[in-house]
């Protein structure tokens, strides 16, 4: 079969070894594929959806020819004209925030069958399907986990707002912490740095949980943006509102105050009455004009508050996926079969392999 002074390796002397055997070929390949099958089938199916939206970019100019050469290269000029601290690019690593994972915590999921029907949380954490063979090795950790390092869990059961779950996140369980890793392994958000459309991607044992965490987290991630860009904006408007009402509330104070005394003073001719008169007309009519005023800065405010909404325009919703897209079964069961060939091959051959090294 092999030559080694010359290191030639004789192909028909090795196919020649290997047909003779091929009866062991045969039994092998039917064992390995009925156990792979087996296998597989026990592993849970996954479902994947996506979305796609493009997120308006502030301060972007278009850019011309420059920004054109720059994007087909992989840069996006728009962004270093923006002054907005997180742009596009910068979507994905909120993804690595814990803040905005907790906030998926309360989201209320359905199962397609109906059968499950609660928070993201729980779902995760009671209702995953596991392959068989795995279970007793995961009920072993986690009660080797609770033994050593036993903590209190959040309970996110109850009707809190997302804003109360953020500020939990900065003390979490080792229990709360896994769901997180679950989260980030399950939910994905690229960028596609030529056109800046973000895609965000969830994979859930569940077809319709997929489609229903996906738009969700779109939602999220939305509102996340609005709140960033339009937060100065918002403070402004709230000041100016507060300073409105004040302003109202005295103009009214000081219109109740002149017309009672005119109303009460009619008649009466006397100059200190008549100087008083002029005098809360005059305070009335000072309070009106910073009433005015205030006003018109209240609604140039609401003005550039609306201005600075940014808009998304949403490529591809979410869409209850029909396929499943793991694990892919006879990829699985092929590349078993062939493993197991590759390893009878060696069996058989061990002997002229023996001989080649020595």
């Amino acid at each position: 079969m092999i030559d080694k002074k010359n290191d030639i390796i004789d192909l028909r002397e090795i196919i020649s070894i290997l047909l003779q055997r091929k009866k062991l070929f045969g039994i092998v390949i039917i064992i390995t594929f009925i156990l792979a099958s087996i296998l597989i089938v026990l592993v849970p199916r996954t479902y994947t959806c996506t979305v796609k939206l493009a997120p308006e970019a502030e301060g972007a100019s278009g850019g011309g020819a420059l920004s054109s050469i720059a994007s087909s290269f992989g840069f996006d000029l728009s962004n270093m004209e923006s002054s907005d601290a997180i742009f596009p690019l910068l979507y994905p690593e909120l993804f690595e925030s814990n803040d905005f994972i907790v906030e998926l915590f309360d989201i209320k999921v359905k199962s397609l069958d109906g059968d499950i029907n609660t928070t993201y949380y729980d779902y995760l954490d009671k209702y995953q399907k596991q392959a068989v063979w795995k279970v007793p090795f995961t009920w072993l950790m986690l009660k080797i986990n609770n033994l050593l390092s036993p903590s209190i869990d959040i309970n996110i059961s109850n009707k809190e707002s997302a804003d109360a779950l953020s500020s939990k996140s900065f003390m979490l369980s080792r229990r709360q912490m896994k769901i997180i890793e679950k989260i980030k392994n399950s939910v994905e958000c690229s960028i596609d740095k030529k056109t800046n459309v973000v895609s965000i991607t969830v994979t859930d044992q569940d077809p319709l949980i997929s489609a229903s965490i996906a738009d969700s987290v779109r939602l999220r991630l939305q509102q996340f943006i609005i709140d960033y860009r339009t937060r100065k904006a918002r403070v402004d408007v709230d000041h100016y509102q507060s300073l409105f009402n004040a302003a109202k509330k005295e103009y009214d104070a000081a219109v109740l105050q002149y017309s009672e005394y005119s109303d009460t003073h009619k008649d009466i001719i006397l100059q200190a009455y008549i100087s008083e008169r002029d005098k809360l007309e005059n305070d009335m009519s000072v309070k009106y004009q910073t009433y005015t005023a205030i006003k018109t800065q209240l609604e140039g405010a609401k003005a550039k508050y609306q201005e600075k909404i940014p808009a998304f325009t949403v490529l591809q919703g979410a869409t209850v996926p029909i396929k499943a897209t793991g694990p892919k079964r006879m990829f699985f069961v092929i590349g078993m079969v062939f493993l197991a060939m590759i390893a009878t091959s060696i069996y058989v051959l061990k002997g002229k392999i023996i001989d080649f090294f020595r």
